[in-house]
């Protein structure tokens, strides 16, 4: 029962999303830049929740994930597709071939996780996250010295596809995938494993196997995200997917709650806007021991988000938007 209304809601969620795309084109530019940035935002939280918040590991390499899968389908779809199919982004043909180079971008991001993933999940905690972190920050190196896709100057004139429909029709998908993955009887062994990897091992769960997958589940729906980003923005540069970024996506599983799709969601959407918000804010002049002083609320973002993070780990270490059922009590 519950598995056909997550169905229901999934397809209503994409008759939705083909809805307001058909109206898209009427809507400002700019407020569709930051909706379509929620839903890509939304893609990679969840993906990084499969893998930190599920499984219990510490990944800071979804940034290189996210490029891999952005490069590859640029290229795709500025290299080849113009030969096979002609330059016209509207018609049919061109949404299937997009289609067809966010998977394979998806699928290369996978590959990536694969390989990253099966010599380093042996690992864990903190020496997890500096290896993922050293993987990300090869990839961006790589694509920095790649002239074959930009280099250092990156990669331009990338066909516009990304619509609502393709953007939230796919973040739909990722969260039904994911969530059904977690609830099923395969997925409880991610839960195990999050929870005690000792004792999962024990009762003949295979730990690396699990984290593996969930790295390389985690990593394809990144690569999607990057597809989507590389053909909002139309143009891609390697220090766009540096640690930074890879912090950004792991601030927002952290602020949602690790494990709680639901949160994870709420917060992909707060941060999303949070740099909005901080770019309307008027600049602040005072003065300080004689001198002028301008605050800029934008250049603070980072600032915020590190206060997030020590509030949170002092006051709410569960996060924000992790809710825990009353007890009953029987007299």
């Amino acid at each position: 029962m519950k598995a056909a209304r997550s169905k229901l809601i999934v397809l209503a969620a994409l008759a939705v999303s083909l809805g307001v795309s058909l109206i898209s084109p009427h809507l400002d530019p700019y407020f569709l830049d930051v909706v379509l940035g929620i839903g890509i935002n939304i893609i990679l939280a969840v993906s990084l929740n499969l893998i930190n918040g599920h499984t219990g590991q510490f990944s800071l390499g979804h940034a290189g994930f996210m490029a891999v899968g952005a490069y590859l389908s640029a290229a795709l779809t500025s290299f080849l597709a113009p030969k096979l199919i002609g330059a016209m982004p509207g018609t049919a043909t061109a949404q299937a071939f997009f289609f067809a180079a966010l998977l394979a971008g998806g699928l290369g991001a996978a590959l990536a996780g694969l390989l990253v993933g099966i010599p380093s999940l042996r690992l864990r905690g903190d020496y997890l996250a500096i290896v993922t972190l050293g993987f990300g920050e090869i990839i961006r190196v790589i694509l920095q010295n790649m002239e074959s896709v930009g280099g250092a100057s990156g990669l331009h004139n990338i066909p516009q596809h990304t619509s609502f429909f393709w953007t939230f029709g796919l973040a739909a998908i990722a969260v039904y995938v994911i969530v059904s993955l977690v609830n099923s009887t395969y997925g409880r062994g991610f839960i195990a494993v999050r929870d005690d990897e000792v004792a999962a091992a024990a009762m003949g769960i295979n730990p690396t196997r699990y984290k593996v997958t969930a790295f390389v589940i985690g990593a394809f729906w990144a690569g999607i995200a990057g597809g989507l980003y590389a053909h909002l923005k139309s143009s891609l540069n390697p220090t766009g997917f540096d640690f930074m970024r890879s912090i950004e996506i792991v601030v927002i599983v952290i602020l949602g709650g690790m494990g709680n799709t639901t949160g994870v969601i709420i917060a992909a959407v707060l941060l999303t806007l949070l740099p909005v918000g901080l770019r309307e804010l008027p600049t602040l002049t005072f003065s300080l021991a004689g001198k002028q002083i301008d605050l800029v609320w934008k250049e603070l973002q980072m600032v915020i988000y590190a206060l997030f993070i020590i509030a949170m780990m002092l006051l709410r270490p569960q996060g924000l938007f992790t809710w825990t059922p009353r007890k009953k009590t029987h007299e």
